[in-house]
């Protein structure tokens, strides 16, 4: 088997008396996309946390295409290749959907520009964000203002941003939260193509997205991974039924 696109070795935080992570070890491999699920509270935020260089594990280390990135900022790890999109969108609303790709590449690649609209004339970075909107299939919004974007092409722009850093993985934080049943199948479809670009590992509460797109599925409870499957396996697991799916999974 070849060698994980990402992986996640022991790692371990602790708030005080809380345990948020307790020796997670899970990874993503080329072409896929691995999710990982469990009731709020269970530490999926502090483990893409501690992924995105935002938290530091007290135990533990994370690896990028074999390279240990654990001493890595969150800058330095967005252009070694962990392409992040929030669970909240983080997009500037008063500024175009191609001054957002732009200003958020910039940003994330940790570049510095005195005043950020002559950054807007470069023809390298114009081209590089247009190409990224084409491949999210917001060409035709590149003159839009953000706000007027609609909930689920806000997901798609945080994409084409992460895109201009050539990501090697997605780090994927509840797409799905907040669209309707058409948006989620939009976005469904959209990530189930994106998986050719780079393996997601995706974290999220739709569970027909879940079931639906997931090659593995890793299930969190209280810190702890309980399980890691396929969507049959997870489906069958009477612990992950008890702790999280419920009856009706």
């Amino acid at each position: 088997m070849s060698e994980p696109v990402l992986a996640t070795h022991n790692l371990v935080k602790t708030f005080g008396a809380l345990t948020a992570t307790d020796k997670v070890s899970l990874d993503v491999r080329a072409g896929e996309i691995h999710a990982v699920i469990g009731p709020n509270g269970a530490g999926k935020s502090t483990l893409i946390q501690q992924i995105c260089g935002g938290v530091r594990p007290d135990q533990g280390r994370v690896a990028l295409l074999g390279q240990d990135i654990s001493d890595l900022g969150t800058q330095a790890r967005a252009k070694a290749g962990i392409g992040r999109t929030f669970q909240i969108s983080e997009l500037a609303m008063e500024d175009t959907v191609l001054q957002n790709v732009m200003l958020g590449a910039i940003g994330a690649a940790g570049n510095v520009w005195r005043f950020w609209k002559p950054a807007l004339n470069v023809q390298s970075l114009t081209e590089q964000a247009d190409a990224a909107l084409a491949r999210v299939g917001l060409s035709a919004q590149r003159d839009t203002i953000c706000a007027k974007l609609s909930h689920g092409q806000r997901r798609q722009l945080e994409v084409a941003i992460a895109l201009t850093l050539q990501p090697k993985v997605f780090i994927m934080d509840e797409p799905m939260a907040g669209l309707g049943t058409e948006g989620s199948k939009i976005m469904t479809e959209f990530l189930d193509d994106l998986r050719a670009q780079a393996p997601i590992l995706l974290v999220e509460h739709d569970m027909d997205a879940v079931f639906a797109l997931a090659d593995r599925i890793s299930v969190l409870v209280y810190g702890k991974v309980i399980a890691t499957g396929s969507a049959a396996e997870i489906r069958s697991s009477k612990a992950v039924r008890d702790a999280y799916l419920g009856s009706d999974a």
